[in-house]
């Protein structure tokens, strides 16, 4: 596919006329963020948006989950190492303004586990769809930083501050049709039907006026780019929370299958 092939986590296949599927691929690992797929992650979107065959993007993870979030290996280099850090913190920045500002709209099939930087992408697709037993978690206060990835940007307008605030403070996890009930994603489907209605979607909007869905799309991410600031800030607390103790337990916890303690 031409302009795509460089990508090594993120595989890109034609589902429909104009429409372009993206499929984070992690085998193995629940399609876990590693550092190459981190930066696939925020760049594609730049391509997508300049490639005009594109009319519609999918979204997905490869097999039955999404994405289980950041791989820990690449967490361990963002704490010992602030060049490291610094570079992913750019990245998780672009990443959510760079889906913001792609102009072609874009729709998120949500199965099985979402995390992360993989989670920002699918709550800030212009229309997610989510299957019924998918598995909707921040993560970030349980590893011990601030929900910095995309959740102060996308959260507290998708579902309220209220239930923003007990879904992110407490890392609880949402099923699909929890965060359908809420407001947090689009649409709650069975989950053997998430990509089939994801791509039927993407070919109803492939098939409308792309300069019409882009104005549109780009007038409503303006109550998004309002909050800019509130996920500047979020993004910036994260990455100083890199630095400290309680991520280095947190981190040793999800090695050892256990709950965090922290002092």
């Amino acid at each position: 596919m031409s302009g795509y092939e460089s990508y090594e986590r993120l595989k890109t296949d034609w589902a429909a006329p104009g429409v372009l599927r993206v499929t984070i691929s992690t085998p193995g690992k629940l399609n876990a963020v590693d550092m190459t797929g981190h930066r696939e992650l925020a760049e594609i979107w730049r391509d997508i948006d300049a490639d005009e065959k594109v009319r519609a993007v999918v979204v997905r993870g490869e097999g039955t989950a999404f994405s289980a979030g950041g791989d820990l290996a690449m967490i361990e280099e963002m704490m010992s190492d602030h060049a490291v850090r610094t570079r992913i913190f750019g990245e998780a920045r672009d990443i959510v303004y760079n889906v913001l500002n792609c102009s072609k709209p874009v729709v998120s099939a949500i199965q099985g586990p979402a995390v992360g930087a993989g989670l920002a992408v699918a709550l800030l697709a212009d229309i997610s769809v989510a299957g019924r037993t998918a598995r909707i978690i921040d993560g970030h206060t349980r590893l011990g930083v601030a929900a910095g990835d995309h959740a102060a940007i996308v959260w507290p307008l998708l579902c309220g501050l209220a239930k923003a605030k007990y879904y992110l403070l407490l890392c609880e996890t949402l099923t699909g049709e929890e965060a359908e009930r809420i407001g947090l994603v689009s649409l709650c489907v069975e989950d053997d039907e998430v990509h089939d209605r994801a791509l039927e979607i993407a070919g109803r909007l492939a098939r409308g006026s792309a300069e019409a869905l882009r104005f549109t799309k780009y007038a409503l991410n303006n109550w998004l780019r309002q909050a800019g600031p509130a996920f500047d800030a979020s993004l910036a607390m994260e990455f100083l929370g890199f630095t400290g103790a309680d991520i280095r337990e947190g981190v040793t916890a999800v090695r050892e299958k256990r709950p965090p303690r922290f002092t």
